[in-house]
């Protein structure tokens, strides 16, 4: 028997397999996916195992046998199978891949408890414990353990030395006598910790048991279509994941939740906790090593069978897998910015594919791409289409930024929002002020009229670059930067730029006896940041919550009923095609955290563009009229879902050397492509300098491929990466590949 073995993942650009034969008393235990150490040169290394069969590549004398199989990764042949998937349709090395789905784990100790239990009969011990006290000058530390023990028979350890102090000599000389005997048990690190939990069951709506009946009985037929839950904030998607999940528990199957922020993991966490119990388990990016091996290890165990976390709980190691949902499935935040710089969507679909099981995409403000395949039925739609017991949508005010401007107020607070603060302040209820800072790439704008100054030839926003210049990144056009708006002639045209800081030394000068908090970034740093701003504000310690987009995704803050959104234009701007679907997403999502209570919410948007579709979309709730608008742009740019890109990224610390070899790769393109008939439609455009130009010393340029057809652009992507070293001025350069970046 031999295998095909990836050598040493951590060997990020080694795409090439080597084939070792398997020793016969490992023949039995072999298997795809096994992490192994095999002689490659003068050293060991460790490589996972891709293919088996019985035949030599090579003369037998000239292959070299595997030394040992690791104990370390067990055998999971579908996350090899995804990783493969993964190398070909988001352009990584098989290595990158491989490290993706099979992450080589460092070596953590697992952490063990040691429990002392009573182990003699009770007349033996009420003997044992008279001799004792019968002595004048007898150990009170004895008296105390077993007096304790004879009451609980069992306790912790470090529970009698640290609360008891009682000494490890009296344990010791109790289990000599044979009264006690002392054991280990291993503890997880990272396990939910809660007293007490409470299993509140939700009745369903009429549309919540459709949706979970649909489900169910397509699974009986054996139907694995992807499925959209598709309901507007507020509508009860999470109720719908638990019913879903309960039956794949009861199908002795296991279930997969991604999250997009690791700001949601103990709410997230917490709902499915007081329904499963401590079958459910979560991994973020914050975890130590340590707690994140022994999460994993309760995974491939069986103890835990729902996996809660961002984008890399994908590849939890389950074996049986029966559901994978992907909560707020239109987030960013899905789309890894390492290589492989997969999209946990496709990604989930795939995994879904490989393991025979069921995939949910839930939103209320779903990708064009995602409700795209809901509408053309390659997906199943479910709908909520309303609130859970009937509470209406908060009421969205649009507040034109320009009018304030020209009105006097030069504050970044509207009239109409500072008289809704004051108002809410005054009856005890909470406010989120919401700073929209995601696009902040330089973009420009009339801050009298609104309008943005956009790329003739691709309608994007154009991004001001330190040349002083206004650049198109996705097709190279640059104009100078105009000293007036060419629509109503205004000089106060410019970027705009804010800071939650900012916005929390203003709102304390406007309401000083306010309690304010604000979460960013800087205030998340450490561990469990998140999570104590969060209980706080819930707990009400706070009048007023400040923050970026972490604030507005999936939090359930029933004391709120004002939302402000402070600058809406921040994203909109943004250079990228994608623009206004980040906008109208947040939008929606901000809008849906006032109101969730008894009392009806407000929400305001300040904006200095009212008039835009996806503005005035998401004041309504209207996720249909905003998409209808959004498609015909994407169909009319060949964007997604019409039409693909592949941005090759080209970085390099010589910038003469990174000028020659983008030429020199843009070239290579065009002459190969244009041999081939079936690149005939491929554009290439480019080479054109990446935002930002320079980051930390290395050159950045960018050439972008444009084709209506995915498999195309991995064709084209292929052959970069097999002609890269014939290009003039490879040396000390990188390429990246992403496509459809976000």
């Amino acid at each position: 028997m031999y295998a095909d073995i990836i050598v040493d993942i951590t060997l990020e650009k080694l795409n090439h397999t080597f084939q070792y034969a398997v020793p016969t008393d490992m023949e039995d235990r072999i298997a795809i996916g096994l992490l192994v150490t095999i002689p490659f040169g003068n050293r060991n290394v460790n490589g996972v195992v891709i293919g088996l069969s019985d035949e030599p590549k090579l003369e037998v004398s000239k292959i070299k046998p595997i030394k040992a199989i690791s104990k370390e990764v067990p055998p999971n042949r579908d996350l090899v199978e995804l990783a493969s998937w993964m190398s070909d349709y988001f352009g990584s090395t098989m290595n990158q891949a491989l490290k993706t789905t099979l992450p080589l784990r460092k070596k953590a100790k697992p952490k063990e408890r040691k429990i002392v239990t009573l182990v003699s009969d009770t007349e033996y011990v009420n003997e044992y414990y008279n001799k004792l006290i019968s002595r004048k000058n007898h150990s009170l530390g004895k008296e105390r353990l077993l007096k304790e023990l004879i009451a609980e028979k069992e306790i912790p350890w470090d529970v009698l030395i640290d609360k008891l102090h009682v000494t490890s000599e009296n344990i010791r000389s109790l289990e000599k006598d044979r009264i006690v005997d002392i054991s280990s048990v291993r503890v997880f690190r990272g396990a939910i910790n809660i007293e007490n939990s409470s299993d509140v069951k939700v009745e369903l709506n009429k549309a919540q048991r459709e949706a979970c009946d649909i489900f169910k009985e397509n699974r009986k037929n054996g139907i694995h279509k992807p499925y959209l839950l598709y309901g507007v904030t507020g509508s009860g998607k999470t109720e719908v994941y638990l019913n879903m999940i309960e039956d794949t528990l009861r199908m002795g199957k296991q279930a997969i939740v991604l999250i997009p922020e690791i700001a949601l993991t103990y709410q997230t966490v917490m709902r499915f906790y007081n329904r499963f119990g401590d079958v459910v388990s979560f991994i973020n990016s914050k975890m130590s090593e340590g707690e994140r091996v022994d999460q994993l290890d309760r995974a491939v165990s069986g103890e835990c069978k729902i996996m809660i976390g961002p984008r890399s709980a994908l590849f939890t190691p389950f074996s049986n897998l029966g559901l994978i949902i992907v909560d707020e499935e239109h987030e960013s935040s899905y789309k890894s910015e390492q290589a492989p710089r997969y999209h946990a969507v496709p990604t989930a679909i795939e995994r879904a594919r490989i393991n025979n099981c069921d995939v949910v995409l839930g939103s209320a403000t779903p990708s064009v791409e995602t409700f795209y395949n809901a509408k053309s039925g390659n997906y199943i739609m479910l709908k909520l289409p309303g609130r859970v017991m009937d509470r209406s949508m908060a009421e969205t005010e649009i507040i034109d930024l320009g009018k304030e401007l020209r009105s006097g107020n030069r504050s970044m607070f509207s009239r109409r929002l500072r008289e809704l603060m004051s108002d809410r302040l005054e009856k005890n209820e909470q406010i989120m002020l919401f700073l929209n800072r995601r696009g902040m790439m330089g973009s420009v704008s009339c801050r009298m009229c609104g309008t943005v100054l956009k790329c003739p030839h691709c309608d994007v926003p154009l991004s001001l670059h330190r040349d002083g210049k206004l650049h198109c990144h996705y097709c190279g056009t640059i104009v100078e930067r105009p000293k007036a708006c060419p629509k109503c002639q205004s000089v106060m045209i410019g970027t705009m730029k804010a800071g939650t800081e900012s916005v929390e030394d203003n709102v304390k000068k406007l309401f000083p006896n306010a309690r304010v908090l604000r979460m960013d970034a800087d205030t998340t740093k450490g561990k469990g940041g998140h999570e104590k701003i969060l209980s706080a504000f819930a707990n009400d310690e706070a009048d007023i919550l400040i923050g970026t987009q972490m604030i507005v995704k999936g939090h359930d803050f029933p004391n709120v009923t004002l939302m402000g959104v402070l600058a809406a234009d921040l994203s909109l701007n943004a250079s990228n095609f994608r623009a206004s679907e980040n906008t109208f997403d947040l939008l929606v999502q901000a809008a849906g955290r006032s109101g969730r209570g008894e009392k009806r919410g407000n929400v305001v948007i300040q904006t200095y563009q009212p008039d835009h579709y996806c503005i005035e979309s998401s004041s309504k709730q209207d996720y249909e009229g905003f998409y209808d608008s959004e498609v015909m742009f994407r169909r009319v740019g060949a964007y997604p879902p019409f039409g693909h890109l592949l941005k090759v990224l080209i970085e390099c610390k010589n910038e003469n050397r990174i000028e020659f070899f983008a030429n020199n790769l843009a070239k290579f393109v065009k002459e190969n492509l244009g041999e081939d008939d079936f690149f005939q439609k491929t554009k290439v455009l480019g080479p054109e300098d990446d935002y930002p130009k320079k980051v930390n010393d290395v050159y950045r340029k960018t050439l972008y491929l444009k084709d209506r057809h995915y498999d195309r652009l991995i064709k084209a992507k292929k052959l970069i990466s097999d002609g890269f070293s014939q290009i003039d001025g490879n040396n000390y350069v990188n390429i990246w590949f992403d496509y459809d970046p976000l």
